[in-house]
């Protein structure tokens, strides 16, 4: 019996799963180019529909990429700690690409999404324009 409700408990996740795939993105630049998932929360659905953008952007703290939106994302709950890739919303309009891990102050980011690429492409110093749309 055991055996019968764990095959049908997999057979019922792998029917989920197609329907419950995350946005991909495209973040390309002079200096390369990485994907990224989106999160299943309403700031990335927001900024998903904004797509394509050119963001211009600035080093900060030698650990993250940052530049404005052209228009503010939804509000929700937010956390301090953030990973290499992380894509993150510090203020309403406020889009950041992490480089490194470390943890930010409160009030914290809005996780965006997840690079799956190689994000090293952003560790130099200096202003960089992206490009961020959705992936093919």
């Amino acid at each position: 019996m055991l055996k019968l409700l764990l095959s049908s408990a997999v057979i019922a996740l792998g029917m989920v799963g197609p329907a419950m795939a995350q946005e991909r993105i495209r973040i390309s630049s002079d200096w390369g180019e990485v994907t990224a998932d989106l999160a299943d929360n309403e700031a990335a659905k927001s900024l998903a529909q904004m797509l394509p953008l050119t963001i211009e952007m600035s080093d900060h703290l030698r650990q993250e990429k940052t530049g404005n939106l052209p228009s503010a994302l939804p509000e929700l709950a937010r956390q301090r700690d953030f990973s290499v890739g992380t894509l993150g919303l510090w203020s309403s309009d406020h889009f950041v690409i992490y480089y490194r891990s470390g943890r930010v102050p409160s009030p914290g980011i809005i996780v965006l999404g997840q690079v799956t690429g190689d994000v090293s492409i952003f560790d130099r110093p200096g202003p960089v324009t992206v490009r961020v749309e959705r992936a093919d």
